[in-house]
């Protein structure tokens, strides 16, 4: 009798093995290997000369940090690509379906050409698709109609043609849809009005004709509809009246309706049948709403037919390796389950972080956080680690600043609820009160949210401590948490809130500010905005690039102080740019940011215009009808009536004037803010 030699069966069993165990203690290897590929297959057809993206490199570890614009879940999985503004010139490559995690994808501002792929649709977790300000030719993909975790759509300033596809109306999160200056045709279709969610929709400069459907004038959450420069006619829906200066019209030469200010009164020979207003010469059924394209597919089979295959093989290959493995399978199930544990680490919310947790190795994260910030980066994160990076001054002024993690937690009362003074998408701010008694506020920023690149955090940290001046908040110091990974900025405490509880008040109400304390917060606004912009010996020039009514506090003294100053050098492009949402919402960014994408001292300018008109007239909206007033010089009617015409009638003239210079659509047009703190000085009134 003979036998086989048992050691190649040997040798095969322990491979498996050790297969086994690498893929139960590596969940995500499989999916990071095809997420690569799809990134190298990306990256070939977004920068073909290797310019901008030389760091995504086919050896490398897409979530350690080292992809420049990339950033990953807590997952290990690609989950945000920003690549605004990088100068790339190529196409977008149908492999970014190989991508599934994908939150947010920001490639506006570029020269990115061709089709928009329809691949994009395979996105089901996708929530922000920036691909506005690039040069997209052909029509919109019907497909993107199914993605329905889509929250904000923008594919303005390209030049796509075509209809705007109906199926759009199936985006049931969408929230903002932006679709201006391009070379659309077609009518509007009436199943936008389906959207419940949808607050902002720009179709303006384009070549749409037809009517406003009346569905869409009904949507429920529709703050702002801007439809100008088109070729629209018939009745405008009378409900629109309701979103008063969020509607914008004008050059539809076809267009009328009562109660508009500047349309004509519809005649019989304007009417606009049930399927929508028509063109002179076509009747309007023989308009499409849009072109409706034949899917390939039927459902989802084509889509999931080669994933099933690879699915089929894994799962073949594991039964065998479990098999063969079966009586190691107790102890590696226990490895894997103490590494998932060690992976989850502790949650953003306060009242799991009571512990001083500097020795722990947890993975920070946000409950229910915005996809924008619930990214992680690589976990030796730890930028003042033993004053590296420093040498001497830098390193003695960096230390003078320092606090270490025990005295922020003391004293917040270890991050007590109680203390919480607000959140935003990015951070907790707490009030504080230090050893020595004095009260100050401490901003929570995760590390997901700070630059990955040490090198930049900390020299974005070095410009925050350079900054002293009696109308910016004063940084008192900072700590950085490795094994919390988070960064803490404390700052002096501001009394008096924020300047937007001293607007839209009532009359009689404490809050309102009289004339000469609103004289000196303007003033002193000025002064901080001034400061910023000035390049000194030990500061360079900055730009705030989120002045708001917000970002002023007013002390004990009512002096306003600016908070946020050079903030956006320490966190990510990212944070910054999800902070521009609110902004604009509330009108306080520049026009000229849409076709630029970039910050400028104007645009401080801009956002200082807008916060001068809201103190003078005391509202938080500041509307066209107030402008045009301003303009005609009837300031009495802009005026807060809780002044009681108690204020000096040149003075006020004197800045109204200068907050509409300020906040004019050209930049070319508005001061400089050195200009502006003179003209102020220059006020004898005004000191």
């Amino acid at each position: 009798m003979s036998f086989q030699n048992p050691k190649p069966l040997m040798g095969f069993s322990v491979l498996l093995l050790f297969s086994l165990l690498f893929f139960l203690s590596h969940p995500t290897w499989v999916s990071g290997n095809e997420e690569l590929r799809a990134l190298m297959d990306m990256k070939a057809a977004l920068d073909p000369e290797s310019r901008y993206l030389s760091s995504w490199t086919s050896n490398g570890n897409p979530c350690d940090g080292s992809f420049v614009g990339l950033a990953c879940n807590e997952n290990g999985q690609v989950a945000n690509i920003s690549l605004q503004g990088k100068g790339l010139s190529g196409k977008l490559s149908s492999a970014i379906d190989g991508l599934k995690h994908l939150t947010g994808l920001y490639l506006h501002y570029n020269a990115l050409y061709g089709e928009i792929p329809k691949e994009i649709a395979n996105l089901p977790e996708l929530t922000d698709l920036y691909l506005n300000v690039n040069h997209f030719t052909g029509e919109i993909p019907t497909e993107i109609g199914k993605m329905e975790n889509l929250q904000v759509l923008q594919l303005c300033y390209n030049q796509l043609k075509g209809s705007i596809p109906t199926q759009l109306g199936g985006l049931k999160k969408l929230s903002v849809l932006a679709l201006q200056s391009n070379q659309l045709t077609g009518a509007i279709p009436a199943s936008l009005g389906n959207l419940e969610m949808l607050t902002r929709l720009d179709l303006s400069s384009n070549r749409l004709f037809g009517s406003i459907p009346s569905k869409l004038a009904d949507a429920s959450s529709l703050q702002v509809l801007d439809v100008h420069n088109n070729t629209l006619s018939g009745n405008v829906p009378p409900a629109l009246m309701r979103l008063e200066d969020g509607f914008l019209y004008e050059y539809n030469l076809g267009l009328c309706g009562a109660g508009f200010s500047s349309l004509k009164t519809c005649s019989a020979t304007d009417h606009v049948d049930p399927y929508g207003a028509g063109i002179k010469g076509h009747s309007t059924r023989d308009i499409p709403e849009t072109a409706n394209v034949q899917m390939p597919c039927n459902g989802t089979r084509c889509q999931k037919s080669s994933r099933s295959k690879q699915t089929t093989t894994t799962v073949t290959v594991g039964l065998i390796v479990i098999a063969i493995a079966v009586s190691a399978v107790g102890i590696l199930t226990s490895v894997h389950y103490r590494r998932r544990k060690q992976k989850l680490g502790n949650s953003y919310d306060v009242s799991d972080s009571r512990l001083s947790t500097d020795q722990a190795k947890a993975v920070i994260y946000r409950k229910n956080g915005s996809p924008l910030i619930s990214l992680e980066y690589s976990n030796g994160w730890d930028p003042l680690a033993d004053g590296r990076n420093f040498n001497g001054d830098s390193q003695d002024m960096f230390q003078s600043f320092r606090f270490n993690l025990e005295e922020v937690e003391t004293a917040t009362q270890y991050f007590s609820d109680s203390n919480l003074l607000g959140k935003s998408n990015f951070s907790a701010t707490y009030k504080g009160v230090l050893r020595d008694g004095s009260v100050v506020a401490v901003k929570s920023i995760s590390k997901s949210s700070c630059k990955s690149d040490e090198a930049e955090f900390l020299k974005g940290l070095n410009i925050l401590t350079s900054l002293r001046n009696e109308n910016l908040v004063r940084l008192r110091g900072f700590c950085c948490s490795r094994g919390r990974g988070e960064c803490f900025l404390v700052y002096d405490f501001v009394p008096n809130g924020n300047l937007s509880r001293y607007l839209d008040v009532k009359q009689g109400d404490a809050q309102v500010l009289e004339w000469s304390t609103r004289v000196s917060i303007v003033k002193g606004i000025a002064r901080g905005v001034a400061y910023l912009h000035a390049h000194k010996a030990n500061k360079p020039a900055l730009v705030h690039q989120n002045i708001s009514a917000e970002k002023v506090l007013i002390d004990q003294r009512f002096n306003p102080l600016l908070v946020g100053s050079g903030l956006c050098k320490i966190l990510t492009n990212d944070i910054v740019f999800s902070g521009l949402k609110a902004s604009a919402a509330k009108g306080y960014l520049a026009p000229e940011y849409t076709t630029t994408g970039r910050f400028t001292e104007k645009s401080d300018v801009y956002a200082f215009g807008v916060l001068l008109l809201q103190i003078l007239s005391g509202k938080q909206k500041i509307t066209s009808t107030m402008r045009l007033l301003a303009e005609s010089s009837r300031f009495l009617e802009v005026m807060d009536p809780n002044l009681h015409a108690k204020f000096f009638e040149f003075e006020a003239a004197k800045l109204l004037k200068m907050a509409l210079v300020c906040s004019h659509e050209s930049p070319f047009e508005r001061p400089s803010m050195e200009a502006i703190v003179q003209e102020l000085n220059n006020c004898s009134s005004c000191l």
